[in-house]
Parts: C-alpha cells; structure tokens; sequence
C-alpha cells in the first residue's frame, strides 16, 4: 500500500526513522536522474543546429581564405602558373609591398575613402531616418518608394547613369550650372583625382543611405511615445532630444550600420573601376583596385593575395574594435 512518502521518493524506500529531510532530500535526487538526459540534450542541441551552417562557412570562406594566405607566400606568376610550380618565397611579397611607397598611399587614399563614405552615409541616413519619423503618410510612402529604388538600383546601372549626368559635353550637371550663371561648357569632372573621388563617394553614398536610412528609422519607431513626452517635459530640444535620448537608444543600430558601411566600403571595386579604372594618373587607385592590377591584369598573383590579407587584417583589426565596442555597450546596459 502507497503512502504520502512513496509518493514523494517515487517508490524508494525510506527508513523509518528518517524525517521530511531525508524525503525531499530523496526526491530531489531521483528527480536529478530524470532530468539529467534531457538537460545534456537540451545543451548539445544547439551545437548540432549550428553545425552546418559552421561548416558551410568553413568551406566557403576558410579554404579560400586558407588558399590566399598560402599564395601570399608564393612566387605566383603567370609562368609558374601556366606550369603549375610551386616556388615558396616566405615573406617576400610582403617585403615588397611594405617597401613601396605608392603601397603606402594607396592605403592611406583608402582608409580616407573609407572615412569619408561611412561618415557621410551616417550622416546622411540618420537626418533621412529622422525625417520619415516625423512625416506624414503620404509623404513618408513616397520617400520609401524613392530610397528603395535607389537602393535596388544594380551598382553598374547607377555608376553609368552618373556618369552621363556628369558628362563633359552632354551632362545634365554641366548644362545646369551653366544655366544658373556658371561657365561650366564642356568641364571635365574627371580631370582631376579628387574630383573624380567626389563623384565616387557621390554614388556610393547615395546607394548606401537607405539601407541606414530604413535600419534606424526602424529602431525609431521601437522608442515608446511615454519617453519623447518624458524628455520633453524636462524642457528639452530636438538636439538635447537626439542626443540624449535616441543616440543612447539606438547605439547598436548605430554601430552595427556603420561596421557594415565600413566593410562595403573598403573593400569598393564596382563603381572605382567603372569610373576611370584607377584614373586619373592611378590617383583613385584603392587597395581592391590595386590587388586586382597586380593580379589579375599583371599576373603577379601572389603580391595580389599579399595585398589582400593586408585588407582582410585590416577589416579584422575594425571587427576586434566592433566586437569589444559591443561587449561594453552591453556590459553598461
């Protein structure tokens, strides 16, 4: 016959001496032994999901990754390729990419590039987020509209357009500020480097704002209404409301947009080449630019895969800074 106490032990037998301790006690232990398979399942589980996505990243990115690293300390030339020769050179082509100069400066032009299309983009789509917050309906579908299709606009269609818009003889830019009173007939806007790089930044920036443009104004409308009324009480403006109440709130947003802004945009090719291919006199040459010379036009292949791990460490010294920004956002919260 059951008693209370076989009901708490699951049937385990108690000695009869043994008081409520020694119950629970018991009942805890046996409870321990069936829950401790499911529990380790429950932590195997998620490892098991992962796994081919880990595996798939590993085999699309880490032995080609694996392959340029290797390549980088090859002699790789179009003759031990066309061979098929494996002439190791150790750190050779990093000994002759870190001794030329123009190495140097085309590193500095991109990093500056780099600078100056994420700041202009997060300037720019914080100002359009803003903007679709605060507008009506109507207005703020229209506006939707037009960022989304200069967003799904492909990179070549949109560099071509800008150039026509910028053309020398039949430019739209050149007839309309020579309407206005200007002598622009016939003004090149690609004499020049950092005229040329203007344009550039121009194209760039103008696809990239409504990814960040629609990113914030979605982490805008997650702000409760009670808080804007809260910080407004306390006589605050539109600038002290910004700063103090939506840069805080949105801080993720701001630095996972920029990260990202800053990996499309060092890493450009697309609208560099399509420009002026590196011109003019190779004064808008950036590192993609100029591993892809050194590669795939000249042939010299392994100083190409040098340069590119020198981009990659670069992006992975920006990911370590990103990842340690986070961890303290996250700490202070």
């Amino acid at each position: 016959m059951s008693t209370d106490d076989d009901l708490l032990t699951g049937g385990a037998p108690v000695p009869a001496a043994a008081g409520p301790t020694a119950v629970a006690t018991a009942a805890e232990a046996d409870s321990s032994k069936r829950t401790a398979g499911p529990g380790r399942r429950a932590r195997v589980l998620p490892y098991l999901l992962i796994a081919p996505s880990i595996a798939a990243f590993a085999l699309l990115l880490g032995y080609p990754l694996y392959l340029n690293v290797r390549i980088s300390f090859q002699k790789l030339d179009l003759a031990e390729l066309v061979q098929r020769l494996t002439v190791f050179r150790g750190l050779a082509n990093y000994r002759a990419i870190f001794s030329d100069s123009f190495f140097w400066s085309v590193t500095l032009r991109t990093v500056l590039f780099t600078a100056a299309c994420v700041g202009l983009t997060m300037v720019l789509g914080t100002l359009i987020a803003l903007l679709l917050d605060r507008l009506g309906k109507t207005m703020r579908l229209l506006l939707s509209v037009s960022l989304v299709l200069a967003w799904a606009m492909p990179a070549l269609t949109a560099t071509v357009v800008w150039q026509w818009l910028f053309d020398t003889q039949f430019g739209v830019v050149n007839w309309l500020l020579t309407r206005l009173g200007g002598d622009f007939t016939n003004h090149s806007w690609f004499a020049t480097g950092l005229s040329t790089f203007a344009i550039i930044v121009a194209i760039v920036v103008w696809q990239a704002i409504p990814f960040v443009a629609f990113t914030l104004y979605a982490g805008l409308t997650a702000i409760p209404r009670e808080l804007y009324d809260a910080i407004r009480v306390d006589g605050a403006g539109a600038w002290r409301t910004f700063r103090s109440l939506i840069v805080p709130v949105l801080r993720p947003l701001f630095m996972i947009t920029a990260f990202l802004s800053i990996i499309w945009d060092f890493k450009l090719f697309t609208q560099i080449w399509l420009v002026r291919q590196g011109g003019p006199n190779r004064q808008t040459i950036t590192l993609g630019i100029y591993a892809y010379q050194e590669g795939i036009a000249s042939g010299h292949f392994g100083k190409a895969a040098a340069i590119s791990m020198v981009m990659v460490l670069l992006l992975l010294t920006a990911l370590v800074y990103y990842i340690r920004t986070m961890l303290r956002t996250q700490e202070d919260v």
